[in-house]
């Protein structure tokens, strides 16, 4: 069996279900999964669908023209089309913190994410070890504000030569260039924790004990030029209290960071979120 994951957004209007999967019957395909949302206030009409063919001498390219001017034309569709051999390249940006990176290379290496991981870059040297454990390349490039134009044209370089589809910020300290932002929208993701904007700076979890607050959790979005605005993938929390410590915070913290990261890279890897409006549609 060959199988195909299809991503449409439009305005919304009459028949477009109905004329797609009469398509997809008609090239001799078998929907195995499907689900819509409308966004009423904005009108616009989403659908993710997944299906098989098990036909020897199917035509990826061939079915891509043939929806392209048999439906994506009529209806003015924003649309991708993927066969299941296509697992996307990711990079991987960290600086000192270890405790993402262990977590993602562990799930890569168990087989749990469907992609790649053709390169680690870094502005710092201490995790190259790491990278080495896992077989994995890694790319040491100094950013600094002195050289950020040198650094930037590095990064970029180096995704270039790689053929990288998408960029994971494991705990990546330092803000992103407009510029590869640009080259890379809606395909750059982070994480962090989700006191932002009450608790800034570098030891929020200090802050945020200090307060005594009593929930604690991480995001995971697509990065924007608005630091910490772009569009959400995966949230989590987790319960606190006055018997927790700042290593408890901190703990519990990191525990969220790991689990909500590696959600909303799993969820991006196999093409289960759309976004428009700044904001994301996410699949089950």
């Amino acid at each position: 069996m060959q199988k195909i994951t299809i991503l449409i957004h439009c305005e919304d209007q009459k028949a477009i279900i109905a004329s797609v999967t009469n398509y997809i019957a008609s090239i001799d395909g078998n929907i195995i999964y499907l689900d819509q949302h409308v966004d009423a206030d904005e009108n616009v009409f989403f659908m993710r669908l997944e299906c098989e063919f098990s036909a020897k001498n199917w035509d990826i390219e061939a079915i891509k023209t043939d929806f392209k001017a048999n439906l994506a034309n009529p209806f003015n569709m924003s649309w991708e089309m993927y066969t299941q051999d296509e697992k996307p390249k990711m990079a991987l940006f960290v600086s000192k913190y270890d405790h993402c990176l262990y977590d993602i290379l562990g799930r890569y290496s168990a087989g749990e994410l469907p992609l790649e991981i053709p390169l680690i870059i870094s502005n710092h040297e201490d995790l190259k070890s790491v990278a080495e454990r896992f077989s994995i390349p890694f790319h040491y490039v100094p950013f600094t504000k002195d050289i950020k134009a040198e650094g930037e044209q590095k990064q970029i370089d180096l995704l270039e030569q790689y053929d990288i589809d998408f960029i994971v910020l494991a705990r990546y300290m330092q803000i992103i260039t407009p510029n590869l932002i640009a080259q890379y929208k809606n395909q750059i993701i982070n994480i962090h924790h989700s006191f932002l904007p009450a608790f800034p700076g570098a030891k929020p979890y200090h802050s945020a004990f200090k307060r005594g607050v009593k929930i604690i959790g991480a995001t995971s979005h697509y990065v924007t030029e608005g630091l910490d605005e772009g569009p959400i993938i995966e949230q989590d929390i987790a319960r606190v209290s006055h018997s927790h410590s700042i290593e408890d915070f901190i703990m519990k913290g990191r525990d969220l960071e790991r689990m909500v990261l590696a959600r909303a890279i799993k969820l991006h890897a196999e093409r289960k979120t759309m976004v428009y409006d700044n904001k994301t549609v996410v699949f089950s």
